[in-house]
């Protein structure tokens, strides 16, 4: 996310995932040093299952989303292909990228259904930034891992509502800083 709060810039959508201006929120990923690549390394080996809303389910599904060559976190497909549970009250007919995707109709469901994945590793809810906020707000979640670019966006898709909600606190657990990106992981305080 950027400093200001947003995890894309405006205009976000099909075709402009990151919105306009939004790619420094992700250079990290692509540009970034040994610590971030440890981070990045270390997200793939801990997750078992993958939760997003429908609409970043369009951009990664849509035309210059994820394909053979990129998939889950900016890896190549077969080496990172967790099963995604989509958030929708409309799934689409058919899916360009197959069966790795499971539509649900609430977070509540997501989180349970992504829970009985087997393996025992992480339920990571990426995206958007609406859908993260319902689970924090429902307390369904036990961690929050950001990655704070060095960048003011100024607009485009908060991933805090702009009304602040209450029932939950964070308690730092680790930070990692890096030249491309602050990396914090807190414990959900519920």
């Amino acid at each position: 996310m950027s400093l200001d709060g947003f995890v894309t810039g405006p205009n976000a959508g099909v075709g402009n995932g990151l919105g306009d201006g939004g790619e420094p929120v992700h250079a990290w990923v692509f540009n970034g040093n040994d610590a971030d690549r440890a981070v990045l390394d270390a997200s793939f080996t801990e997750t078992g299952a993958v939760i997003q809303g429908r609409n970043l389910f369009d951009v990664v599904d849509g035309p210059g989303g994820w394909d053979d060559e990129m998939g889950y976190g900016a890896k190549p497909n077969g080496e990172a292909n967790p099963p995604i549970f989509v958030v929708t009250h409309t799934p689409p007919g058919k899916t360009r990228l197959g069966d790795r995707f499971r539509f649900v109709g609430s977070p509540a469901e997501a989180v349970a259904r992504a829970m009985e994945v087997p393996g025992g590793k992480d339920v990571v809810v990426m995206g958007g930034g609406q859908l993260c906020h319902e689970v924090l707000a429902q307390g369904l979640a036990d961690v929050l891992r950001l990655h704070v670019a060095p960048v003011v966006l100024g607009d485009g898709t908060r991933l805090w509502p702009a009304e602040p909600s209450a029932g939950f606190g964070l308690e730092l657990m680790d930070a990692v800083s890096t030249p491309a990106a602050q990396h914090l992981t807190y414990r959900v305080v519920k």
